[in-house]
């Protein structure tokens, strides 16, 4: 199996882990919740565990929750991301995918490392929306950085 195969089946197997835990119910001790009302969302940490199978990769889980109107600012991340949306609906686009395109609950999207994600926004004005958000990334790495 080449190499590309083997990091692919890692980070989907890490991605699958992370949102088991979050159906599952993760522990109170794992949740923690970060409210940003500049950016118009409240982040909730889920898990963040080292990865056993690549040395030196942290797997990080957090849940996203926009209120209705709510965005956050465009941004890069230091690590490679699978979001999942788990309710409502989520505009996103990144520099690079075309089109800004609406995420419904049940769909996923892939945002490699140093992507500019310039969309992300609850699309309702009216009803919140939520999504699990995966992060592989070296240890010590800074999760997201926001565009000045």
């Amino acid at each position: 199996m080449s190499k590309s195969s083997n990091h692919s089946r890692n980070i989907r197997s890490a991605c699958a882990i992370a949102v088991a835990a979050v159906l599952l119910g993760a522990s109170p001790s794992w949740a923690q919740s970060t409210t940003a009302p500049a950016s118009g969302r409240n982040i909730e940490s889920v898990l963040a565990e080292k990865l056993s199978v690549t040395p030196g990769k942290v797997l990080t889980s957090q849940i996203v929750h926009y209120p209705p109107g709510g965005a956050s600012k465009s941004h890069r991340h230091d690590a490679d991301v699978f979001a999942f949306v788990l309710s409502g609906n989520i505009v996103s686009q990144t520099d690079g995918h075309g089109d800004a395109k609406v995420y419904h609950a049940g769909e996923g999207r892939f945002e490699r490392r140093g992507e500019h994600h310039v969309i992300s926004r609850n699309a309702s004005a009216t009803e919140p929306a939520s999504m699990l958000v995966v992060y592989v990334h070296d240890e010590g790495a800074t999760l997201t950085t926001f565009d000045h």
